[in-house]
């Protein structure tokens, strides 16, 4: 015969919690246990056996939960009716790790007779139907993924987990419910920055979150969006990812207009334009991701999968062992970690060679660096520029409009690399630089306009 573990709940502690059912089980069973005897619905249990003293013994929780299901599974073999009936605060169906084990266990039957839980005493407390506001119910002990909406955060039985909650819950609404359906209840509003400070909190301790809309709720969000457009648009039903090119060409350098007015002016107005172009951008990345899903290629979840795992594998002085000290190292330890990656030859593989020339070039003098090829110091920077301006030859009359050749003199080519090296040495970006001139000589030109 299979020894049965038949575990019983004594629900969340509130008076009449306990069911009738449950207290029978426990008084005719042969062979009973506790988990915990510290809890206000293990009142009137007698001297039921608990596993309280194996509490100060174990070396962390999940060493603890693993022994007591095998002395349960144990005790239960050796049981004259080959069953022990053990009893757990709240439900056994909510955050019982031992339950959880030992229904994973293939030597032991596990029948499981539920109770009122904390979530329902939370719930009535506040008022709430947890269905009709997506309540989710998380261990503050785990990694948790805070979506919109409220969370019962379990186990909050220390000032040290509050502390690190706190820290992780900017812009969130916290309610502390404690001992609830007890003489002592408190339920109470929390201000994130006296989590921590709370006055004596324990396994009683519970917290109400109410999270605000994140990124992946929005990002949720824009991908139905596309995927209705998809549906119900005409000029999106016509789309693919070749006639979609251009417009992403176009919104990457909107968006780099935007970023350069806001670098330039970081007030409200540029501010709202960046956020739309970098949001038009967005869309474009967003669509291709659906038009690759329609065709079961791939999707965003895997793009942003995909970036992840990039960014995690490149930064081993983060995610790993390694160490790096400046921004340099760093740099130079990419272009190692990129060759390796995608199986290149030199660093200069992948370069786009489309780019504009001063930008490309600037890249190109980075990729030197990386490999410790630096640029002369910069007063000889200084000088062999002054000097490839001043050999230049000029005519005295200026070219045509229709002049432009590349095979210029090889003077003109070392004065721009010179300047080129000379502003990458001070952290100048020439491209943005030129396009701030150009600025300024179209609203010259305007103005000479508005004149004539």
């Amino acid at each position: 015969m299979t020894p049965r573990v038949r575990v019983v709940g004594l629900g969340p502690g509130a008076s009449g919690a306990v069911t009738v059912g449950a207290l029978e089980r426990l008084t005719r069973a042969e062979v009973a246990r506790l988990r915990t005897r510290r809890h206000p619905s293990a009142e009137g249990l007698g001297d039921l056996a608990s596993y309280d003293d194996w509490y100060e013994r174990a070396d962390s929780f999940e060493s603890l939960y693993a022994a007591i299901v095998d002395d349960l599974v144990a005790l239960a073999r050796h049981a004259a009716g080959g069953e022990v009936v053990y009893a757990v605060p709240g439900s056994p169906l909510v955050a019982e790790r031992t339950v959880e084990l030992l229904r994973h266990r293939d030597d032991v039957e596990v029948v499981v007779e539920p109770a009122v839980s904390v979530i329902d005493a939370a719930c009535a407390a506040l008022g709430v139907d947890p269905m009709a506001v997506g309540l989710r119910v998380v261990d503050a002990l785990s990694p948790v993924a805070w979506r919109e909406g409220p969370h019962l955060v379990l186990q909050c039985y220390a000032p040290e987990v509050l502390a690190v909650l706190a820290d992780r819950l900017a812009g969130a609404s916290v309610t502390l419910l404690s001992h609830l359906g007890l003489p002592d209840e408190r339920v109470e509003a929390i201000d994130l920055g006296d989590l921590a400070r709370l006055p004596p909190v324990d396994h009683l301790s519970s917290l109400w979150v109410e999270v605000p809309r994140g990124a992946a709720e929005a990002t949720d969000d824009l991908v139905a969006l596309v995927h209705r457009l998809r549906a119900e648009c005409p000029w999106d039903q016509e789309q693919t990812h070749g006639s979609l090119a251009r417009h992403l060409l176009e919104e990457a350098y909107e968006a780099l207009d935007a970023l350069e007015d806001y670098v330039r002016a970081p007030d409200e107005a540029s501010t709202r334009h960046l956020v739309e172009e970098l949001g038009d951008l967005w869309c474009q990345i967003v669509f291709h991701a659906e038009l690759a899903a329609e065709d079961e290629r791939f999707d965003l979840t895997e793009v942003a999968d995909a970036l992840a795992a990039k960014l995690i594998a490149r930064h081993p002085h983060v995610f790993g062992d390694a160490t790096a000290e400046s921004a340099d190292e760093v740099a130079a330890r990419w272009e190692v970690l990129k060759l390796a990656e995608k199986g290149r030859a030199s660093v200069t593989d992948g370069i786009v060679w489309q780019l504009p020339a001063l930008t490309l070039y600037t890249k190109l003098l980075r990729k030197a660096a990386s490999l410790g090829l630096e640029p002369p110091p910069p007063e000889a920077l200084r000088a062999n520029a002054l000097a490839a301006l001043g050999a230049l030859e000029l005519d005295g009359a200026p070219a045509g409009d229709a002049a432009g050749d590349t095979a210029a003199p090889p003077g003109w080519g070392d004065a721009i690399e010179a300047l080129a090296s000379l502003a990458r040495h001070a952290g100048v970006d020439l491209e943005g630089v030129l396009r701030e001139r150009a600025r300024s000589m179209r609203a010259a030109i305007v103005d000479a306009e508005r004149r004539d």
